[in-house]
């Protein structure tokens, strides 16, 4: 099966890298330098400089630029597409069918985790495409269908976002180690060996079961705790979720 990936920015390179075992990718895109970067590194795609015309009758595309540049590519579309799957973040299922024309829409929202098939994708959209939607993008990962364009914006704001939110925490965490006297090297790896351990913990047990296993009375992770929750950890995260999850409510309004 033959996918045209429509982009050629970071979220395009992490699909690709998931996809292209599977199937036959084309990328589409309008920087010719990208292109030429994304051949080298997947010997096995083809590319295409968009020009004033594209043609995407026929095609099963994965829509895969900016928000912002809806418009300015879409006027460069021409035809009618078989299937479009979208991952522009925010942006409603009616801005889509408004400016480019296919027999069925599915709006995608994955992670980065994709170039490793580790994503987590979720989805929502015509029922007609939902099984094929869930074994294209079963290829990169865990996929979960929504009932809804608004939980799928929620859903965005946690698996869509999460990535950045988890970096941020393994860099504190690795700095922490730093400053109180491991090597930066020690440290990062301590961090890495804690994220891959913790993968099947939580795909067992519930967070706080995890955390009560972990905590003695006035041990060292019980005073860890302590002080992170004097920083509001846990309403931080609330917040974040709920702030990043209006801006893709807002995007969809523009």
């Amino acid at each position: 099966m033959k996918l045209t990936i429509i982009g050629n920015g970071n979220m395009a390179k992490a699909l690709i890298g998931g996809l292209c075992q599977q199937y036959d990718i084309e990328v589409v895109g309008r920087n010719e330098d990208k292109l030429n970067n994304l051949k080298k590194d997947f010997n096995n795609i083809s590319v295409t400089l968009v020009g004033d015309k594209y043609d995407i009758t026929g095609k099963n595309i994965i829509f895969c630029v900016k928000p912002y540049a809806l418009e300015e590519v879409a006027c460069k579309l021409q035809g009618e597409a078989q299937s479009l799957f979208s991952i522009l973040a925010g942006t409603k299922l009616s801005s889509l069918k408004s400016v480019i024309k296919s027999q069925n829409y599915v709006r995608v929202m994955p992670n980065i985790g994709a170039v490793y098939n580790k994503s987590m994708t979720t989805l929502t959209g015509d029922e007609l495409l939902k099984n094929l939607s869930i074994e294209i993008f079963s290829s990169i990962g865990e996929v979960l269908w929504l009932k809804s364009e608004n939980e799928l914006d929620i859903a965005t704001a946690i698996a869509g976002s999460g990535p950045a939110y988890l970096a941020l925490i393994a860099e504190a965490m690795a700095d922490g180690g730093v400053k109180c006297g491991l090597s930066r090297a020690d440290s990062k790896k301590l961090v890495q060996g804690l994220f891959e351990g913790f993968s099947p913990l939580i795909n067992n047990y519930e967070p706080s079961h995890i955390k009560d296993q972990v905590m003695s009375p006035s041990g060292t992770t019980a005073v860890g705790v302590a002080t992170l929750e004097e920083g509001s950890i846990r309403s931080s995260f609330i917040k974040a979720i709920e702030s990043a999850y209006k801006r893709a409510v807002e995007l969809g309004k523009k």
